[in-house]
């Protein structure tokens, strides 16, 4: 605010125009008491609200409060236009600022000078950031369960969860993970995901491809499901490399987390039979790693489910996810080359038969211009000067009487 005072008995009046209060923030914050992106579907904009203006007897805006955006668990939010992943919010009341608020301008107190005691300037208030946000919601499941289609993996979380997932005879029945929670008579739970079906490919988009493979990220033991029934004519073991494959394809790091081969639907004719087989080719196979253990079920007649799930539990106690991340090199060298940034740019209109000038330092710096005070003016005037602008338009072509245009305000060239 511009503003000034003098009152009988206060001596050194002068200037007394207060500074601006800060805007808010806009923030995420991880609700657990949320499991759906599905509010942002028809609530796209959000804006935080201004702060305060100055007032007189140098007093201070008040500042804006923060805006909170709750967001549910697991939430990946990536800057749509550079294509950055800026946050990964995965625990309760964390917060992330996505967009950060504008300082307050300042008053003319700030101005005074003894050359310009009495200054007729102020500046308006920093602008805000403004971002282009795409959140993606990933499964935070402890247990993932991942196989062919029609493997059981569906049939598998019915049985030992409370979820009601689809089920049906045909491939794909599965197009979304579902969740259930386990609960162990010593008190332990874990919540599983129902992974949907896994295709050669899928690494590379193939079937359901990235929206599988990307919840897997989340998961801190792998059952992998494995159909012995042959009732398809597929070979269990063929199955159980191509979906090893498609994982390290995605992501090396994954095969290294705990994974129990879960041998299925064992209440069958032919499943004893074709396990022994899978048993020695497993054995053979030098690219496997041995030590993973195998654990025959049925689903139907609830055979084996419990040993698995306590052993599932078991690995759970001991692996941590952070532990399976691979630590990288933090030492590297950089040939350092200065970035070849313009403060401003400078381009004829042929259209409107205007010079534009452009660039976020002039055009932050003529938002924060007050325009009703020539005073304000004319210290713009000389910050353009300053950064060379009245050269460049010279050196570019400009003549007197020339139209200048910033963002939507025009004037004069002069020489």
């Amino acid at each position: 605010m511009v503003a000034f005072r003098r009152e009988k008995y206060v001596p050194n009046g002068g200037p007394a125009g207060g500074d601006g209060g800060r805007g808010g923030n806009v923030i995420f914050k991880v609700d657990s008491g949320m499991n759906t992106l599905m509010d942002f579907r028809y609530h796209r904009k959000f804006k935080a609200k201004n702060g305060g203006n100055g007032a007189n007897k140098s007093m201070t805006g008040r500042s804006a409060t923060d805006l909170v955006i709750p967001v549910p668990e697991g939430t990946t939010v990536t800057n749509t236009d550079t294509g950055e992943v800026i946050g990964d919010l995965v625990t309760p009341g964390q917060e992330l600022i996505v967009a950060k608020a504008g300082r307050g301008g300042r008053g003319n107190i700030h101005f005074a000078s003894p050359t310009n005691p009495a200054p007729e300037i102020a500046e308006n208030g920093e602008p805000g950031q403004e971002v282009s946000l795409s959140l993606e919601l990933k499964v935070l499941a402890d247990v993932g369960l991942v196989g062919f289609p029609s493997s059981g993996k569906s049939t598998l979380l019915s049985v030992i969860t409370s979820a009601k997932p689809k089920i049906a005879g045909y491939h794909f029945t599965t197009l979304v993970p579902n969740l259930g929670m386990v609960r162990l008579d010593d008190g332990r739970d874990f919540a599983v995901a129902d992974l949907p079906g896994l295709v050669e490919g899928a690494s590379n988009g193939v079937g359901l491809g990235f929206q599988f493979l990307r919840h897997v990220e989340r998961t801190r033991v792998i059952l992998h499901l494995v159909d012995m029934s042959g009732l398809e004519g597929r070979d269990p073991f063929e199955d159980y490399l191509a979906i090893n494959k498609e994982l390290e394809q995605y992501d090396e790091r994954i095969l290294k987390r705990p994974q129990i081969i879960v041998a299925t639907k064992m209440d069958l004719p032919d499943s004893s039979d074709n396990l022994q087989t899978f048993k020695h080719q497993l054995a053979e196979h030098v690219n496997v790693d041995h030590a993973r253990e195998i654990f025959p079920i049925s689903s139907v007649t609830h055979t084996g489910l419990t040993e698995l799930v306590r052993r599932t539990a078991d690995l759970l106690d001991t692996t941590k996810l952070s532990d399976m991340e691979q630590v990288g090199d933090k030492t590297k060298e950089y040939d350092y080359k200065p970035a070849e940034t313009s403060d401003f740019h400078i381009e004829y209109d042929k259209e409107y038969e205007s010079w534009v000038i452009s660039g976020d330092k002039i055009e932050k710096l003529f938002k924060m211009t007050d325009t009703e005070h020539d005073q304000s003016m004319l210290r713009f005037a000389r910050q353009m000067h300053g950064m060379g602008i009245d050269a460049a338009l010279q050196k570019a072509g400009a003549k007197d009487g020339d139209t200048v245009t910033i963002l939507d305000f025009s004037f004069t060239y002069v020489e």
